[in-house]
């Protein structure tokens, strides 16, 4: 399959930014103000935006994806968010050509009600709204980003259909289940950096604390940092490029 993935070009190492479970590359608008000399690869991931569905989602079947659209020969950092932070560890666990990853605000522990909630949802089938209006709004909240993002960043989460509009993202994919985090770490074949916000629901510190002891944590944020205030990446950033 072919990722639909924004490219600025740039030099080495190349720069490839995973976003979110439900959310589309626009998220990471707010990091690339600011110029990296990186190249730099920005996709939808499979089943989201502009992006084609797969037949199956596992964490494997989605890093397959992400990795042929990323060139082969060249040095790469990889930062990933949720989901896509999974996806940054997969690729490193498989790739002498990662040399560094962050993940940000990756879910470190499910509950049985978690799993089988996300399953439910999974199995749903893809929903038709009368209006763009409503298909934004059930986007947003998808994606978490509500009172977050400016309105044409949605744009990329959300498509006319016959019959009405609807939400681009394949709900199936929801179904991807919990991810090893601790057993990817251990296999990596690149540094690895876990973050997340001070306040993330989804990722409190404590349990970054206990996967990775050395983990950063980024104050006045949220789940979605990159998005709430993308400046507290840029260390980190400079951290990966450097060791790229």
């Amino acid at each position: 399959m072919t990722l639909h993935a924004q490219r600025i070009a740039g030099g080495d190492p190349v720069l490839v930014l995973l976003h979110g479970l439900g959310g589309t590359g626009e998220v990471w608008r707010g990091l690339l103000e600011r110029h990296w000399p990186a190249e730099v690869i920005v996709p939808d991931l499979p089943g989201h935006g502009r992006s084609p569905e797969l037949e199956e989602y596992t964490f494997e079947s989605m890093t397959d994806a992400v990795e042929a659209a990323l060139p082969t020969g060249r040095r790469m950092v990889v930062i990933g968010h949720s989901l896509g932070g999974v996806l940054a560890l997969t690729l490193a666990g498989r790739s002498s050509g990662v040399a560094a990853v962050c993940g940000l605000g990756i879910k470190l522990r499910w509950s049985e009600a978690e799993l089988a909630k996300a399953a439910e949802f999974a199995a749903r089938p893809a929903r038709v709204f009368a209006t763009r209006e409503e298909a934004v709004d059930r986007w947003l909240k998808t994606a978490g980003l509500v009172g977050l993002v400016a309105p044409d960043l949605v744009d990329a989460g959300v498509g006319a259909v016959d019959g009405g509009w609807q939400v681009r993202v394949d709900p199936r994919a929801f179904g991807v289940g919990a991810p090893d985090v601790a057993g990817l770490m251990a296999v990596s074949q690149a540094e690895v950096i876990l973050a997340a916000g001070e306040r993330d629901p989804m990722c409190p510190p404590e349990h970054l604390r206990e996967v990775a002891p050395d983990g950063v944590v980024l104050p006045a944020v949220g789940h979605n940092a990159h998005v709430e205030s993308p400046l507290t990446l840029w260390p980190i950033l400079d951290r990966l490029l450097a060791l790229g």
